[in-house]
């Protein structure tokens, strides 16, 4: 049999408990084929980077298998035919990672440090859009003399349009 990591994204809307719902209906397909599935890791609710199906964020959920690739390919395809389903990725992998993943690891490492972690901002502060340094340059002005002014000498009207030269 082979081994493989499989990642899904479920739907934002659904409970943490349907989500683990869908997840032992998926262990059933892949038991039910002649397989088995290792560690479950619920990463939580995350934010997409663009939209899917409108939605903004999803549960991902990752699932270590142990399977035949037909047992692989039936739970694909149901998850496929799900709504609750947005997408999902499997990797054939040569052996499973021991210990938590990746995700899991970071997660720890920041409820460590706190929710927005020590950053050594020095005696600045927290920092805002409007403290950056604008070195030598002059302040920028808005709106102010719309003629043309400055350095690229004056405006002159457009041909073709009302009060253009003809």
């Amino acid at each position: 049999m082979a081994l493989y990591e499989h990642v899904f994204l479920a739907r934002q809307d659904l409970s943490q408990q349907q989500v683990d719902a869908l997840v032992e209906q998926y262990k059933g397909v892949i038991a039910a084929n002649g397989g088995s599935v290792g560690r479950v890791e619920n990463w939580g609710l995350k934010s997409l980077t663009y939209r899917v199906n409108k939605n903004r964020k999803a549960y991902y959920t990752l699932m270590d298998l142990n399977c035949p690739p037909a047992a692989l390919n039936e739970m694909e395809r149901q998850m496929g035919l799900s709504e609750d389903v947005l997408r999902f990725l499997t990797i054939k992998v040569e052996a499973h990672e021991e210990g938590p993943s990746a995700m899991m690891q970071k997660r720890e490492e920041r409820s460590e440090r706190g929710s927005f972690g020590d950053r050594d901002r020095g005696d600045r502060g927290p920092r805002s859009f409007g403290d950056r340094d604008r070195g030598d340059r002059p302040p920028r002005s808005f709106g102010g003399d719309r003629d043309g002014g400055g350095d690229r000498g004056p405006r002159r009207p457009r041909e073709g349009f009302e009060g253009g030269a003809e």
